[in-house]
Formats: structure tokens, sequence, C-alpha cells
């Protein structure tokens, strides 16, 4: 009880600690709701892929001293256009190609952020220091909470009708492939945005835990994206009073919180939960 009277009175006092809590709160939500997409649609891969891909485009913008999300963006979506490409143009299948690039992208990140000569900066960016975020960077996430939202919210029949049938909303005359990259696009600016709390290793822990929980407990699509977004604010929370209590990194003290909740909803589930389940047969 101490260690969260020692939190609640940290963040009454300290600035960064207050701009944490609403950076991680945001990222929550972001997580969660595109997280939904993620899970529908079977590309929890591709989440692992554009993840890992934006490196170099974090690196190449951390040298040129310009916004990381620009370099991000641009790797993220070369690198979704890559994986498109070589699935199209050869007998690979779609998992071979997503690990041929992002692996790629990954080594050549590394490589340009060793030359940089900065391995604190990439501690953070592999594991996440949520505790380091500034107020340009709460404002950056603020911004990309709210393109997030737009874009749902415009797109939401349409991503909605993808997701389940992708071959029904071609058929329907849906820009399928226009929905896909823009849905790319979103997964890359969470990603960025997300470095700071969870680092590249893990978001897509955070993309996919919460997302996969909500699934477990709900069957409705606008259901499954509140109760996502609603555990991943809960767990950034609670990772970030571990990262502050205990001086854990930001990015494992979230990613295992999340996996908690996953359990406690793999086991317990009202429909779902293997537990309830075994005891409904007996």
């Amino acid at each position: 009880m101490n260690s969260i009277t020692l939190f609640l009175d940290g963040l009454m006092k300290y600035n960064f600690l207050q701009t944490a809590l609403i950076t991680a709160v945001l990222v929550g939500i972001m997580s969660g709701i595109v997280g939904s997409f993620i899970i529908l649609r079977g590309m929890s891969l591709m989440g692992d892929a554009i993840s890992h891909a934006v490196l170099p485009g974090v690196a190449v913008a951390y040298m040129l001293g310009i916004n990381l999300l620009i370099g991000a963006s641009i790797f993220g979506l070369l690198a979704a256009m890559l994986i498109g490409f070589v699935t199209m143009k050869s007998n690979l299948k779609n998992d071979t190609a997503i690990g041929i690039v992002f692996s790629s992208f990954f080594a050549l990140g590394f490589i340009l952020i060793s030359m940089a000569e900065s391995t604190t900066n990439l501690h953070h960016i592999l594991f996440g220091n949520v505790l380091a975020v500034s107020d340009q960077d709460l404002i950056t996430t603020a911004i990309v909470l709210v393109v997030v939202v737009l874009f749902v919210v415009l797109f939401y029949k349409e991503l909605l009708i993808t997701s389940f049938d992708n071959t029904f909303a071609r058929a329907y005359g849906l820009q399928t492939q226009v929905l896909h990259y823009g849905l790319m696009l979103i997964l890359t600016l969470v990603t960025v945005t997300a470095l700071q709390t969870v680092g590249i290793i893990l978001i897509v822990a955070m993309l996919i835990t919460p997302a996969a929980t909500a699934y477990l407990l709900t069957n409705k699509m606008s259901s499954m994206i509140m109760i996502a977004a609603t555990f991943s604010v809960f767990v950034s929370v609670i990772g970030l009073y571990f990262s502050f209590t205990f001086n854990w990194a930001s990015g494992p003290a979230i990613v295992l919180t999340a996996a908690v909740f996953f359990l406690l909803a793999f086991l317990f589930s009202p429909k779902q939960g293997i537990l309830i389940k075994k005891r409904v047969v007996n």
C-alpha cells in the first residue's frame, strides 16, 4: 500500500510522471482500437513485421534530426508494400515474405542505430521508457490518437466488412487494397507513438494481447474495441506503476501485466474460458 501511496504522491508532484501517465493512457486506447482489427483480420504477424520494419526509419530520422513519425511511416509502408509485392510476384506464402522483409529491415535498423553511436537511445527504442516521454511526445501521441479515431469512425463499416469477408467486400466494390494500406499506415503511426512506452520489440504484444483478451469476452465488434481499449489503458497504468516503483523497463512491465489479464480471460471467460467450459461439461 505504501508503494501505491508513493506512486500517487509522485503523480501529484512530478510533471514527467503526469506526462507519462497521460501518454500511456493515449497509447493504450489507440492500441486497443487498432489491435482489434488486427486480430479479426488475422494480421498479428503483419503487426509484428511493421513494428520491426520501422526501426530503420526511426534510425534515419534520428540521424537526420527530423520527426521520427516521418521516417518510420515511410519504412512501415515500404515494408507493407514489399511484403505484398513479394507475395504476388512469387509462389512464396505471405508469412514467408513477412519473415524475410521484417528481419531484413530490423537488421538494417539495428546497424543504422549502432552507426549513430547511441546505445542508450537504442535500448529505449527496443524496450521503451515511458518515464522519459516529453511534452512534445505527448502532443504527437494525442494527434495520432485523433487520426486513429477518425479513420476508424469514417471507415468502420468498410473495415468491418473486409475484416470478416474480404472476398465479399471486393465483390461489393470496396477498395480493399486501399483500406489495407490505410490500416497499415495507421498501424505504423501507432507503432511509432508506442516506442517510448513499450518499445519496438514489445509493441506487437501491446497491440495483440488486450485485443485477444477482449475477443475472449465478447462476440460484438464494437464491444471488443471498447473492452480492448479499456484493458490497454488499465494495463498501461499498472505497468507505469511497476516501472516507477520498482525501476523496471516500462515495456516489459506493461506487456506482462497484459499477459496476466489475458490468462485470466483464457481461464475464466464466461463463454470461452477453458475452466468455465470444463465445469459446464462436467
